[in-house]
């Protein structure tokens, strides 16, 4: 899968800002032109590309995290166990709090899933630790 859409990307262009190279206030951010005389809306040869449908990925690899997994969110333990650890990985909601993030992490390592967000712990507790000794 990884080849395929390495594949696809390499062939799609990069869609510049009609202008945008010329004024720095632009942009380089993709922006439809609109204007009735435009050589870029006219399709004119040497003007660029404007994106397309025929540029998008196959459906098997839309929605997918660049390691090739399904992501899944997760706000507890209940939503960790329907997870596939073959197919999916799961991400930790941003609501979810420290308590229950560290039952979350242990839970995932006892089902072998991989976790998109990581909370590192050990790094937090040493550095309060030797502000404390200090």
């Amino acid at each position: 899968m990884k080849k395929l859409r390495r594949k696809i990307k390499r062939k799609k262009p990069d869609f510049k800002r009609q202008g945008g190279k010329n004024l720095k206030r632009l942009g380089k951010k993709w922006r439809k032109p609109m204007g009735s005389q435009s050589k870029l809306r006219k399709h004119k040869k040497s003007r660029g590309y404007m994106p397309q449908a025929g540029y998008g990925s196959p459906r098997s690899l839309r929605y997918l995290h660049p390691s090739g997994f399904e992501e899944m969110l997760v706000y507890n333990i209940k939503d960790l166990e329907k997870i596939d650890s073959k197919k999916q990985v799961c991400r930790i909601a941003s609501k979810v709090g420290k308590k229950k993030r560290i039952e979350i992490l242990k839970k995932a390592g006892e089902l072998k899933i991989k976790v998109l967000n990581p909370l590192k712990i050990e790094a937090k507790v040493e550095t309060k630790q030797s502000v404390k000794e200090a």
